[in-house]
């Protein structure tokens, strides 16, 4: 009997569930994967530290040679600089992680009080200060932040589209549903957002994504057989994911605008 009024209970609120209502929680996941993106590394609470942009790491391995470089013995002389170390560092929007021991990870939005808890040892070729140069000088989080606000304009601009209500037919006298069309004004505006939004997004993670590649490149090169680099798997999923929400939402409400101006010229002609 439960399961049968439960089933009843969704039949009955499914077709309120209006199209909008669909846009709106794709709008709400978008905004949530991109909010965990930017607060990447700026906390040690647990999930944020691998929330990263790129990684450096002192790990002794074979290095690389090549007719290419001048010097080849130089990666002994980094070699015998950096010893034993192993600290890791990883590189968020608005934080640096750091973790010395292989324990927990340190996370701050200040470098210099990161740099203060290390030894030399523990950092001799200065990671944690091309870590806060690579996030100072090359990370621009301001695209994704303007994004995340015309998002939620968005959503609130969705939250007015009117829904599911009942009125009395005057031939019949019956109850009907109804559901009358939202503004035109309103629903292009709110492409219009969505869609710079999308734009912001893509703009921020195919940045994100370039600089991270070529930083780690560098630092490993330059740190050829002591330093190791990578950039950040979850950081470029949620910055992905968040702009294909963004675009679907944006095509979703093409589609919906384009759809209402049909069914209105073939309401006229009739």
């Amino acid at each position: 009997m439960a399961n049968l009024r439960f089933a009843v209970t969704v039949r009955r609120f499914i077709p309120f569930l209006g199209y909008h209502h669909v846009l709106m929680i794709l709008i709400a996941l978008a905004i949530i994967l991109l909010s965990l993106l930017l607060a990447g590394c700026s906390s040690s609470s647990p999930m944020i530290p691998d929330i990263f942009l790129i990684s450096m790491w002192y790990e002794k391995y074979t290095p690389t040679y090549s007719p290419e470089q001048v010097d080849p013995g130089v990666t002994q002389a980094i070699s015998n600089i950096v010893g034993a170390a192993q600290l890791g560092v990883r590189v968020g929007y608005f934080g640096i992680c750091i973790n010395g021991d292989g324990g927990a990870w340190v996370c701050s939005n200040n470098a210099t009080a990161l740099a203060q808890r290390v030894s030399i040892d523990q950092d001799p070729l200065n990671l944690i200060w091309v870590a806060s140069t690579f996030k100072d000088a090359v990370v621009f989080p301001y695209l994704i932040i303007v994004a995340i606000v015309l998002a939620f304009v968005t959503f609130v601009l969705l939250a007015t589209f009117p829904g599911w209500h009942e009125e009395r037919d005057p031939r019949s006298g019956s109850e009907v549903d109804v559901k009358p069309f939202p503004s035109r004004p309103v629903s292009q505006v709110a492409l219009a957002l969505i869609f710079i939004a999308s734009i912001f997004v893509l703009v921020s993670v195919l940045w994100q994504h370039t600089a991270s590649v070529a930083a780690a490149t560098v630092a490993q090169d330059l740190g050829n057989g002591a330093v190791k680099a990578g950039i950040g798997t979850s950081a470029m999923v949620l910055g992905w994911f968040g702009f294909v929400l963004l675009i679907v939402v944006t095509i979703g409400l093409l589609v919906m605008i384009l759809s209402i101006i049909v069914l209105d010229r073939l309401t006229d002609n009739d």
